[in-house]
C-alpha cells in the first residue's frame, strides 16, 4: 500500500489549528466562487464537479478498484471520486475535513482506535448502544478504560474528564433526547487535557456545528438523516486537525472500512434534500410532541423543542432547532409501549431513524439499552402529513392503553 496518501486539506488550517482565513463554520460556509451560503444551500451546491460545457451537473458514481499510476490514490481503498464529492459537502457543512466510512460504527471505531492502549474514554451512560458495546465488549481487555456518565450533567462529565483521553458526547442523546451544554463541556474537557468527539447524527450540521463550538471531532451515521431514505449504510468523521484526519484515513484504508461508491452516491443525493426534509420533519415533530404532552396515555415527552423540556434553553443557545426525534413514555409500562409501537399503520415499527418515513420502537426491548426507561418510545418523525401521523399515534395509543389494562386484569 502506498504511503503517499492524499492529505486532508482544509483552507486556513495549519498543523491542526485554524488561522485567520479559516471557514467561519457551517453557519457561514465559504465555498470557492460561492461566498457565504446558508447551510441548506451548501447541501445542494457543494461537491459538484468543475463547470465545463456538456459536463455533468452532479458527480457521477465512480465504480473503480484500480487507478492509473502517478497520482496520490494508489488503490481503491485510498480514495474514490464519489467519496470525494460527499466528503466535500460534509466538510463544508461541518467546517472541517470529512472522511466517508462504510458505516457509522466504522467511523466511531476509527476515532477510538487512534487512542493509546488503556485510554480513558468518557461516554454517555444512556446513548447510542453501538458505541457503548464497542468500548465495553468489542476490544481486547484493557483496550479502553470507559467511564459512563450522564452527559447532560456538566459537573459529572468534567469530573470524569480528569485524566481522560477522550470525552465522547451525543447531543441530543439517543434515544432520550438529553441535551449537553456543548460549549461548557468542550471547554472544560480541553482544560483537563481531554479531546472531545461529538456524535452529531440527531442534529445534523444544519442545526448544530460542534467543531464551531470547539469540538475536535464530529461523527455521523450518514445512514440516518443525512442520507435520509433508509437505503444506505454509511458513516463519516469530520475534523479540523490535519494530523488526526490523516490518522483516520490510514485507519480506514488499513481496515478496509471504506464505503461503496453506489452507497456514497445515494447518500450524496440524499443530502441535497436535507434542508427541506429537515424543515418538514422538525415542524411536524414539534406539533406531535406538543399533542403527545397533552395526551392522557402519555406519562412524559422528551423533546427539546417543548418550552418546559430540560434541554430547551441549551438547544436555543447552541442549535438552530430541536430536531426530528421525539421520545415519550406511556402509562402502562413496557406492555403498553410494545402494543403502541406494534399498532401503528403509517408509522413503521422499526429500529432505524432519520428517513423520509416515520419510524418508532421501544428501545428498552434491546438488552444493550437496559438503561432506557421500559415504557419509552423513540419516534423518528419523517415527511408524512402531520394529521395522518397524529391519527395513527392516537389510534396506537388507545390500543396500547387497552393492552396494558388487559394485562393488569390478568394479574
Amino acid at each position: 500500500m502506498a504511503d503517499d496518501r492524499t492529505p486532508c486539506p482544509l483552507p486556513g488550517v495549519t498543523d491542526g489549528a485554524p488561522t485567520a482565513d479559516a471557514p467561519a463554520g457551517p453557519s457561514a460556509p465559504v465555498l470557492p466562487g460561492h461566498g457565504a451560503l446558508d447551510p441548506a444551500t451548501v447541501a445542494v451546491t457543494a461537491g459538484r464537479p468543475p463547470v465545463a460545457p456538456d459536463a455533468p451537473l452532479n458527480a457521477p458514481v465512480a465504480f473503480a478498484s484500480t487507478y492509473h499510476a502517478g497520482g496520490p490514490v494508489a488503490y481503491a481503498r485510498d480514495g474514490n471520486p464519489t467519496w470525494a464529492a460527499l466528503e466535500e459537502v460534509l466538510g463544508a457543512l461541518e467546517g472541517g475535513s470529512a472522511l466517508a466510512f462504510a458505516s457509522g460504527m466504522a467511523a466511531i471505531a476509527a476515532v477510538l482506535d487512534t487512542l493509546p492502549l488503556g485510554a480513558r474514554v468518557v461516554l454517555p451512560v444512556v446513548g447510542y448502544s453501538g458505541t457503548r458495546i464497542l468500548v465495553r465488549d468489542a476490544g481486547p481487555p484493557g483496550r479502553w478504560d470507559p467511564v459512563f456518565v450522564d452527559v447532560t450533567d456538566t459537573d459529572a462529565v468534567l469530573a470524569a474528564a480528569t485524566g481522560a483521553a477522550l470525552v465522547w458526547l451525543e447531543s441530543p442523546t439517543n434515544p432520550c433526547n438529553g441535551v449537553v451544554d456543548l460549549p461548557a463541556v468542550i471547554a472544560g474537557a480541553h482544560a483537563r487535557g481531554a479531546c472531545v468527539a461529538v456524535d452529531n447524527t440527531f442534529a445534523t450540521p444544519l442545526l448544530q456545528q460542534p467543531l464551531a463550538l470547539g469540538a475536535d471531532v464530529v461523527v455521523h451515521s450518514v445512514t440516518k438523516l443525512l442520507a435520509g431514505h433508509s437505503d444506505v449504510v454509511l458513516g463519516a468523521t469530520v475534523t479540523r486537525d490535519a494530523d488526526r484526519c490523516d490518522a483516520f484515513r490510514r485507519h480506514r484504508s488499513a481496515y478496509g472500512a471504506i464505503p461503496g461508491p453506489m452507497e456514497t452516491f445515494l447518500a450524496l443525493r440524499g443530502i441535497r434534500t436535507l434542508g427541506v426534509r429537515l424543515e418538514r420533519a422538525q415542524a411536524t415533530a414539534g406539533v406531535l410532541a406538543a399533542r403527545l404532552a397533552e395526551h392522557p396515555a402519555v406519562a412524559r415527552v422528551r423533546y427539546p423543542g417543548l418550552p418546559d423540556d430540560p434541554g430547551a434553553a441549551r438547544t436555543r443557545a447552541q442549535a438552530a432547532g430541536p430536531g426530528t426525534m421525539v421520545a415519550f413514555e406511556v402509562h402502562g409500562g413496557a406492555a403498553a409501549a410494545e402494543a403502541t409501537a406494534r399498532a401503528t399503520r403509517v408509522i413503521v415499527h422499526a429500529t432505524s431513524l432519520g428517513g423520509v418515513e416515520s419510524t418508532m420502537e421501544r428501545r428498552a426491548r434491546w438488552p444493550e439499552d437496559a438503561g432506557v426507561p421500559a415504557s419509552l418510545l423513540r419516534l423518528s418523525v419523517g415527511c408524512e402529513a402531520v394529521e395522518d401521523l397524529w391519527a395513527d399515534l392516537e389510534r396506537a395509543l388507545r390500543i396500547g392503553a387497552a393492552a396494558a389494562a388487559s394485562a393488569d386484569r390478568d394479574l
